[in-house]
């Protein structure tokens, strides 16, 4: 029998309807995916093409100015709570710049010689002119710490002194997103990435300048962090001070904030930056410009959260001098207090990337495509998520063309947690849902931070069994002009009074084991 006659037995193609475009969509179908019903959508979801891996592209250590970790105590650490690919970030400073990449480096060589099934980089968290941080990483080979040198003394606000939100500063940001595109073309480095750090943490990178980072040179600034790191600041008492707040968004307007952000910008929604929580927010608009800007997850680990290490004491300017800090000390106690808001890697926050290949390069691949979904907390062990129209499939990052009228079907698949994550219970999965809006093209105004079309189309609430396999289909019919699809989950403990969205995590307040999500990044429909 052949693939399409399978999948009318499997109950997985729809037939041909009339009707409106998007807005008329069939009601959302729940799969038994049991194997011994013969179903398989290894095709639509890619399983014999990818490997799912999972990462973290935001990592300090004690060549950071406010961190303290061993390169190979965070590799060690990463493997142990799961990673399978981690990418060192310090902050970009002088005393960076002058004494601490070629060290790094070093050390990050020993580490990947140490644990060889743990995929490293070394990068940086960039502090970009005229905004605040992003991560920066590529492949180099030999020459990897100098071209990050190249960068830093170039291009990062620290050393260049741009870092108010001036039209010049603005400028230069963009100019060095155009320096990596023609290194990648010069063949000098290979497959830059960067990725904006917890963008509306202090509101300073405003809509145009995402999309003028985006625009620069497409494919090498890929998106942002959905959820920034930390997440273990919010931490009410006696678990943590009762005073800090997830992700560190605690914030207000500063002088150098973009004046268009509202106030409810500057906080987390269920461990989520404002921009990706909100359906038909920034990150919506972004979309519906129909290219690509993809989400990510982290730890931002500067001081883990039960770690036992502390850092020795120092005088007062030894990290200017030395460019780093002295290896952290073993006190053999847990440390649960600020300044240790963080998680390990790959204990708390996850960013899972599809490969072709397990291999430094496969993964930056992987999040250049938009591969990637995201999860807290353990929430769930796997997403899949695919569309379909006759013959042609997509999945996550992917774009589905089809001709006017056609009908499109999209699967979301999601196997259900079933170990105790780090808060000591096996989380739920109480609902997933499916966000669609319509692709209008580049927005006029480079400020928009809304898109009035995205709405959640259908949500699923599976039955809760320990590791099992559950799914849904929703299928549009007719479709008419070109559209997104997106998923996210959570366990359902928070929302806004009467609703499905996301509430605002209160300061001090936010034990992030009991509000978590998930998010897949989204399937493009192009329509001729």
């Amino acid at each position: 029998m052949d693939r399409r006659g399978f999948l009318k037995r499997a109950g997985l193609v729809s037939a041909a309807a009339a009707g409106a475009p998007l807005a008329a969509t069939a009601p959302a179908e729940a799969l038994d995916l049991n194997l011994d019903l013969g179903i398989d959508l290894s095709w639509l979801f890619g399983r014999d093409r990818y490997r799912w891996l999972v990462g973290d592209h935001h990592i300090h250590t004690q060549y950071s100015y406010d961190a303290m970790y061993t390169v190979d105590g965070i590799a060690d650490g990463a493997r142990r709570h799961g990673a399978e690919w981690a990418v060192i970030t310090d902050h970009g400073h002088a005393s960076h710049e002058k004494s601490s990449v070629e060290r790094t480096n070093a050390a990050i060589r020993a580490a990947q010689r140490e644990h060889p099934d743990l995929l490293l980089w070394q990068g940086m968290e960039w502090n970009v002119p005229g905004a605040e941080h992003a991560t920066l990483f590529f492949q180099a080979g030999a020459d990897q710490a100098a071209k990050l040198r190249e960068f830093e003394r170039a291009f990062d606000w620290r050393l260049t002194g741009t870092e108010p939100g001036t039209p010049d500063n603005e400028a230069l940001a963009v100019k060095a997103i155009r320096w990596l595109a023609a290194e990648e073309r010069a063949r000098r480095i290979h497959a830059p990435v960067v990725v904006i750090n917890h963008p509306l943490r202090n509101g300073r990178v405003a809509p145009h300048e995402i999309r003028a980072l985006r625009d620069a040179a497409p494919g090498i600034v890929i998106g942002m962090e959905g959820a920034p790191g930390a997440q273990a600041d919010g931490f009410p008492k006696p678990l943590g001070s009762g005073g800090g707040a997830r992700g560190g968004y605690g914030n207000s307007p500063g002088s150098n904030s973009w004046p268009g952000f509202p106030e409810p910008a500057y906080r987390t929604y269920g461990g989520f930056d404002w921009s990706t929580a909100t359906v038909g927010g920034l990150w919506d608009s972004l979309l519906a410009e129909g290219k690509p800007w993809w989400i990510t997850s982290n730890s931002d680990s500067h001081y883990n959260r039960g770690s036992t290490f502390v850092r020795p004491g120092v005088p007062d300017g030894y990290y200017d001098e030395h460019g780093a800090y002295p290896d952290p000390i073993d006190t053999g106690v847990p440390q649960t207090l600020p300044p240790y808001a963080d998680f390990a890697p790959a204990e708390f926050s996850r960013t899972v990337v599809g490969v072709t290949r397990r291999s430094h390069e496969g993964v930056l691949e992987g999040l250049r495509a938009g591969r990637v979904w995201v999860v807290h907390g353990g929430l769930a062990q796997e997403l899949e998520f695919g569309a379909y129209s006759g013959w042609s499939s997509a999945t996550m990052g992917g774009r589905l063309r089809v001709r006017r009228g056609d009908d499109v079907t999209v699967v979301v698949s999601a196997k259900l947690a079933a170990r105790p994550n780090g808060g000591g219970t096996i989380p739920r999965l109480a609902r997933l849902d499916l966000v669609s809006g319509p692709v209008t093209g580049p927005a006029a105004d480079r400020d928009t931070q809304t898109a009035p079309g995205t709405r959640v189309v259908r949500s699923f609430e599976p039955r809760w069994t320990p590791g099992r396999r559950v799914a849904f289909r929703h299928t549009f019919r007719n479709v008419r002009e070109p559209f997104y699809v997106r998923t996210r989950g959570t366990d359902g403990k928070k929302h806004v009074a009467g609703g499905i969205e996301p509430s605002a995590d209160v300061i001090g307040q936010s034990n992030p084991f009991e509000d978590l999500w998930l998010y897949g990044n989204p399937i493009f429909v192009d329509v001729r």
